[in-house]
């Protein structure tokens, strides 16, 4: 049995089930199929913030119940503290807390990036004089809540770093996978954000695995290879980067590195040989006994998209029982649930020949269901 801690675990949990394993989520919202799959449900926190002690108290009971470890998701990248108390309470599968903190840290990760000759927008650390063309980048938060335009974060902002902002620009990811001192890179994939309020990139889904230039592959892999041996990563995760001029660039830009499994986990759903098993079996075998599998083949493009609500909604009963039954919709809201303008609503997934066409039916879907959502509430 494993544990799967999150802001919101149905991914992590639905990777698991998919490779036979049993899983007990423990997230903020208790969506419908999260707990559909799950072995048990158990709540840590609310308001977009994982509760402490909630989780503690959680891992505390799975280990006595005899549970093998947790795997964490999004909602630890600003509280490095809290993730390494948990590990202290269960085994944590994943990269170690302790090399979690040093790569959360701008100063120790853009000066290792410039050591090692691996491109980054440039950063700065104290407020630029003139603001334009500038992000500001907060300690809090996670999926570009915690990113603002300099000049627009609030007075109240974490501490953080000033970074450029590239217009223009394609935001992209590499999904890897890692045992601490190797790495696969599993491929790919362009990523779609959003202006959702003050904050301007806000993570809006992701298609892959998508064809790079080799100039930009090779660079992956080098910065990769680097990145693994410096911070010591383990299982899954993702590095986000720029491309200038699209997939026929030739240059990509390093932004942050998710020592986590990340959504893009999803679009790779076989890895290894036949009945080698899905992502999350394959992050088992990197972390415990340091097996990576090969780069998979081309499998057919997939995609995914959040849906964030444009107006405050009420789910009745009707409104869930619909989001429940519909195919290749996920994270569906409990009846009685009340979403708030901006908030995520549900995840969107589809499956198609190419970026363009998943890209259109994803935004044909999301259309459709929040105007059915919006019509009936």
């Amino acid at each position: 049995m494993f544990a799967a801690a999150a802001l919101s675990a149905r991914s992590l949990v639905e990777l698991g089930a998919q490779d036979g394993l049993a899983m007990v989520a423990l997230d903020l919202y208790g969506d419908v199929d999260t707990c559909r799959i799950a072995r048990r449900w158990v709540p840590i926190g609310e308001a977009m913030r994982i509760d402490g002690a909630r989780l503690l108290a959680a891992l505390d009971e799975l280990a006595s119940a005899g549970a093998s470890g947790w795997i964490a998701g999004s909602g630890f990248e600003d509280d490095i503290d809290l993730l390494e108390e948990a590990a202290r309470r269960l085994p944590l599968l994943g990269t170690a807390p302790a090399n979690g903190r040093r790569l959360r840290d701008p100063r120790t990760f853009f000066g290792f990036l410039d050591e090692a000759g691996i491109a980054h927008p440039p950063v700065r650390y104290d407020a630029p004089i003139d603001a334009a063309g500038w992000l500001f980048k907060g300690a809090r938060g996670c999926g570009g809540m915690q990113v603002w335009r300099a000049g627009d974060e609030p007075a109240d902002a974490a501490s953080g770093y000033w970074q450029r902002e590239r217009r223009g620009a394609t935001p992209m990811s590499a999904t890897y996978i890692a045992n601490g001192s190797a790495a696969t890179l599993l491929g790919c994939n362009r990523q779609r954000t959003q202006s959702i309020g003050a904050w301007p990139h806000v993570f809006g889904g992701v298609i892959g695995p998508v064809a790079v230039a080799e100039p930009v592959r090779r660079a992956l892999e080098f910065a990769l290879e680097r990145l693994v041996r410096e911070f010591r990563l383990r299982g899954l995760g993702s590095i986000d980067f720029l491309l200038d001029g699209g997939a026929e660039a030739s240059r990509a830009e390093i932004i942050e590195v998710n020592a986590r499994v990340p959504a893009s986990a999803a679009l790779y759903p076989r890895l290894g040989p036949p009945g080698a098993g899905g992502p999350l079996r394959a992050h088992l075998r990197a972390c415990r006994d340091g097996e990576l599998p090969a780069a998979p083949q081309a499998d057919g493009l997939r995609g995914i998209e959040v849906v964030y609500s444009r107006r405050v909604l009420s789910i009745d009963a009707a409104a869930a029982a619909r989001l429940a039954a519909a195919p290749q919709l996920h994270d569906v809201p409990r009846a009685g649930s009340r979403i708030e303008a901006g908030a995520p609503l549900c995840t969107l997934s589809a499956q198609g020949d190419d970026a363009a066409s998943i890209t259109a039916e994803l935004a044909r879907r999301r259309e459709d269901w929040l105007n059915t959502l919006e019509t009936s509430a």
